[in-house]
């Protein structure tokens, strides 16, 4: 995990729904097509029980991706996030939409973004956070910068790092631990 400061930490308390990119943030980024059209999608289970840990915790996951795809549809069942926002191409209106229909304040939200498209909402959420290859221009403009890579285990550091802040994440391992 990269050092956070204090101040992250605090805006990390008061997140009740973290809301995750999907390309370059829940997969490494890279677009795989076929024949006919988009083929698949590489998620990493460790990221996938990050949010289901999240959720047990109190904290709800979201979706706000610009790319439209069955694949993230059906991951996103997987894990149990409810609220999943494909081919958006306003991501601030889509996300202040969604702040009014949960009755929430910016402050009480996080979100995991990678490129430019993400900087409307990296701006206004309590807890803006970048996987580690995000361009200099998004990672200078959030709280927290990922340690582990994109798909392959960033969103499940910004799982852990939310419990930690919370004080939830030891009674997330103490089910495993039994």
């Amino acid at each position: 995990m990269s050092t956070i400061d204090n101040a992250a930490l605090e805006r990390a308390k008061r997140v009740r729904l973290m809301i995750f990119d999907v390309d370059g943030v829940l997969t490494d980024g890279r677009l795989w097509y076929g024949p006919e059209g988009e083929a698949m999608k590489t998620f990493h289970t460790l990221d996938g029980h990050g949010i289901k840990m999240l959720g047990a915790s109190g904290v709800a996951s979201a979706i706000l991706s610009g790319r439209r795809s069955q694949a993230v549809a059906r991951r996103a069942a997987e894990l149990g996030i409810a609220h999943v926002l494909q081919g958006i191409e306003d991501k601030r209106a889509a996300y202040s939409e969604l702040l009014s229909q949960l009755g929430l304040a910016a402050d009480a939200t996080g979100y995991v973004g990678d490129d430019v498209v993400d900087l409307p909402v990296l701006v206004r959420c309590g807890l803006a956070c970048a996987p580690r290859e995000a361009p200099p221009e998004v990672r200078q403009r959030v709280h927290y910068v990922c340690a582990a890579p994109a798909g392959a285990g960033a969103a499940r550091e910004i799982c852990e790092l939310l419990m930690r802040a919370q004080g939830s994440l030891e009674a997330a391992l103490a089910r495993y631990l039994a």
